[in-house]
């Protein structure tokens, strides 16, 4: 195995997730040629960035990100800082010949996306964005039977992903963990968190996206910041809701707020064609619902027998779970994430660039900043998205 060097820039969450992919893809994918070194951890406070060192096992700390780009010993950057960064540090590092793997939303808007991919390309070096849904073995076995013809030609698609932890109005904005609430950090509110998976996972699904349609809306209007202390505006959507024409002709709803009560992480799909139909609920993931329009002989029409399939995928033939457990056993979050690294690097081996990366995402990003195009404007709005060679 050929060792490679990480440079994990943030410890938040994100870089608790990414770390434990590093430390587990070598156990669970023993057959790929590069080993995973947790080489630095970077971030602006040095005690924080030390204490994280010390539990997940990096052996240097930077507080400088331009150090961390800059250093020979460092193969990779993982960039899993607020989205005002992003471009920034993906767009240095790719120049440094640096690997990028980068959090999402890709960038703050469509420009900025278009500068990293530029960036990427240019110095030739691999890339990745984190778009982990797509590796819950539920969702890739769903992207399996669309592609094997099974749901046959799409009508809708129908996503939601519901959250409810920024509905107390005593909640303050800004800072290290809660920068998700103040737009010139994270770009937008729920449209980039969450709505932007939902996006990634459609198109992956079920093809280009090629004009919308959305409103959102600000529920607290005013929250304390918690830098200044101050009473500020709050500049972030809570709550979009969004029409969707694809380019086969199928239309799509998505739906994503943070104000959903007891909805803590429920992301779902359903796609309905003349064949078939799939659902998948996050909260429940070990699990795809599929129903067939075919009768016992296995001839397409109606059959008093016909029914949704409620299928545990967790068999060995079922997408990564023979790296994972026995049959009837299931995985978690974190492993999505495990999944990906483990496609990245062995695209990176074969020469395949593992999906998605930095263009594809950005496919992504120009859909996000239509949908606050049209929340805006109230009219419908083209995507720019492009569309696969007939």
């Amino acid at each position: 195995m050929v060792p490679l060097n990480i440079g994990m820039i943030g410890y938040g969450f994100m870089g608790r997730v990414h770390s434990n992919a590093y430390r587990q893809v070598p156990t669970f994918f023993p057959g790929l040629r590069y080993r995973p070194v947790l080489k630095a951890i970077c971030g602006r406070d040095a005690e924080r960035a030390r204490a994280f060192a010390d539990l997940w096992g990096y052996e240097t700390v930077e507080t400088d990100w331009r150090r961390m780009v800059e250093r020979p010993d460092v193969d990779v950057i993982d960039i899993g800082t607020p989205n005002s960064t992003h471009a920034e540090i993906a767009i240095a590092a790719a120049r440094a010949g640096k690997w990028v793997l980068c959090e999402k939303p890709l960038a703050m808007n469509r420009a900025e996306a278009e500068a990293m991919v530029e960036a990427v390309e240019a110095a030739g070096v691999p890339n990745m964005v984190w778009f982990n849904y797509r590796r819950v073995p539920a969702v890739s076995l769903a992207h399996q039977l669309v592609r094997e013809g099974r749901v046959g030609r799409p009508y809708h698609y129908r996503a939601t992903y519901l959250q409810d932890w920024t509905m107390n109005a005593e909640l303050p904005q800004g800072g290290q963990t809660l920068w998700r609430l103040e737009a010139a950090v994270a770009g937008s509110g729920v449209v980039g968190d969450l709505l932007s998976h939902s996006i990634d996972t459609a198109m992956w699904l079920n093809g280009p996206i090629v004009a919308v349609t959305a409103v959102t809306e600000t529920f607290v209007r005013q929250r304390r910041h918690q830098q200044t202390g101050e009473i500020e505006p709050v500049t972030v959507d809570d709550t979009v809701m969004m029409l969707a024409r694809f380019a086969n002709g199928s239309l799509g709803t998505f739906e994503s707020s943070r104000y959903a009560r007891g909805r803590k992480n429920f992301n779902t799909l359903e796609l309905n064609g003349a064949d078939g139909s799939l659902r998948f609920d996050l909260e429940d993931p070990q699990y795809l619902e599929f129903f067939e329009y075919r009768d016992p002989s296995g001839r397409k029409g109606e059959d008093h027998l016909a029914g949704w399939r409620r299928i545990h995928v967790s068999a060995h033939e079922h997408p990564y779970m023979n790296r994972w457990w026995v049959p009837g056993t299931t995985i978690g979050y974190e492993h999505s994430f495990t999944n990906a690294l483990a496609d990245f690097l062995e695209g990176v081996e074969k020469g395949k660039p593992a999906q998605p990366d930095f263009r594809t995402a950005l496919e992504t990003q120009k859909v996000c900043d239509a949908v606050l195009a049209s929340a805006a404007s109230g009219r419908w709005q083209e995507t720019g998205v492009e569309l696969p060679e007939r």
